[in-house]
């Protein structure tokens, strides 16, 4: 199999991880997002490259199996993590996994971002789920991340960052840009006073819309 297969899903990749740079939601060596192709194959960011800059020939391909199909390419340290919800949750098509300030804080404190703010957020995000602490890139890590992802498409990874799962790169995207909004308005309304989160029939109707 050579390199240059896959070419469309790793420009994809490649476009996405840049504007996670763009967009202040991870860092030049932080972060990792990959796109499920088919039942065997899956195309992903490798390690020591710089995010912002991504080409889609710096993109790995790998088998679900977690065969590296591209050695010329370090793959991500997380790779593990990213199998391991695709082989769980077999509807999830994409895996962004990111350390946005706001949210990524919210995890260092054990405090919980306020989705009930906004009908955008309580659509998009539903309710994150909490992920304790293990090691990044270790056995551990995507094990707790893949039991934790049947419970919610957002997991927040203590004292880590954030993992997001869709349908599409697009999906997975916007799910940790409106979380990370969400993050940004909670402490706001908090110090405000005034909160007035959605009912709870405002936040049923939305969870049948779009669920």
């Amino acid at each position: 199999m050579k390199a240059e297969n896959y070419r469309k899903e790793r420009k994809e990749v490649a476009s996405f991880m840049r504007r996670l740079y763009r967009q202040g939601l991870t860092t030049t060596s932080g972060g990792n997002l990959s796109l499920k192709v088919n039942d065997e194959i899956i195309v992903i960011t490798p390690s020591a490259t710089d995010k912002g800059r991504m080409k889609w020939r710096e993109v790995g391909i790998m088998t679900i199996e977690g065969k590296n199909l591209t050695p010329e390419l370090k793959p991500s340290i997380e790779h593990e993590m990213h199998l391991s919800i695709y082989k769980k949750r077999k509807d999830i098509k994409s895996v962004v996994h990111a350390h946005p300030l706001f949210a990524s804080a919210f995890t260092a404190m054990k405090c919980k971002i306020d989705t009930n703010l906004t009908a955008e957020a309580r659509a998009i995000c539903g309710d994150p789920c909490f992920v304790p602490y293990a090691l990044m890139g270790t056995k551990e890590l995507a094990t707790i991340a893949s039991e934790a992802i049947d419970e919610a498409d957002i997991l927040l990874l203590e004292n880590h960052g954030i993992i997001t799962a869709g349908s599409s790169l697009l999906q997975a995207f916007d799910k940790l840009e409106v979380l990370e909004n969400a993050a940004r308005m909670t402490p706001i309304v908090e110090m405000m006073g005034k909160k007035k989160p959605l009912s709870k029939l405002r936040a049923h109707e939305l969870e049948k819309l779009f669920r």
